[in-house]
């Protein structure tokens, strides 16, 4: 049997107090369930960003707003 893929999404989000957390990684199957591992942890937060990781694990694994790599 063949462990499931997961792919790693990085989040932004605004907490129900109103904090900005950014470069949050959750592991999940697709967006739909890394959406309910974090709203499993921060009830009632709105999702600013969700990016989708893959390949190099040593790669730069997020960028927000409209930041560009030199």
């Amino acid at each position: 049997m063949l462990a499931p893929v997961l792919t790693k999404y990085g989040f932004r989000i605004k907490t129900r107090v109103g904090l900005v957390i950014g470069n949050l990684m959750i592991h999940g199957r697709d967006s739909e369930e890394a959406q309910r591992k974090l709203r499993q942890m921060y009830r009632d937060c709105e999702i600013i960003e969700c990016v989708c990781h893959r390949g190099d694990p040593n790669s730069l694994l997020a960028r927000y707003g409209n930041q560009r790599p030199n």
